[in-house]
């Protein structure tokens, strides 16, 4: 068990991607991001499968063969494209509404930063994004933007394309919104 590192990891994270919501002038998203990681179904598993360099979930998914605390989190946190996926649904992949997308790109961010540590740079983000293996379940047009947003991100940096102008053209350009 290792609770105080896990709880330095969430907090570091957390308060990256506020920084990077607030900079993207999205002030209550930044306040309320990941939240549910300090609730226990959360915040114990993240302490018995801490790593350091990648998600605990991961860990425990591949002890017990699924995440509990994964289902807990993306089913209460909305910038997280799972959250918006239905199987069910003719529209298996919704178009997610333009503040969760900016959180998503934050909490993006933010969570190769935290795990990449001194590895990360502006090249890496794209990279980090792209070896999900779960890119198949987010809305086309949202991934677009996302690839596009972090190849931009090499040429014009975080605060480049944290710019609220920025953002709101590139969620029009490809949602239409």
């Amino acid at each position: 068990m290792h609770p105080w590192l896990h709880f330095k990891t969430i907090t570091r994270h957390k308060l990256l991607v506020m920084h990077y919501c607030f900079r993207a002038g999205l002030y209550k998203q930044g306040l309320l991001h990941d939240l549910s990681k300090y609730e226990p179904v959360e915040f114990l598993v993240g302490c018995k499968y801490y790593q350091g360099d990648r998600s605990p979930n991961n860990a425990e998914r591949e002890d017990t063969g699924i995440s509990k605390s994964w289902l807990h989190h993306k089913g209460r946190n909305k910038h997280h494209f799972e959250y918006w996926y239905d199987f069910n649904s003719p529209l298996k992949t919704p178009v997610i509404p333009y503040k969760y997308v900016v959180e998503l790109i934050c909490d993006n961010i933010a969570a190769s930063k935290t795990y990449l540590k001194d590895k990360w740079n502006l090249n890496s983000q794209l990279n980090y994004f792209l070896n999900r293996k779960d890119l198949k379940y987010i809305n086309p047009k949202i991934k677009d933007m996302l690839i596009n947003v972090y190849s931009d991100m090499i040429d014009i940096g975080i605060d480049g394309v944290l710019n609220k102008k920025y953002l709101k053209y590139m969620y029009k350009k490809y949602v239409g919104e």
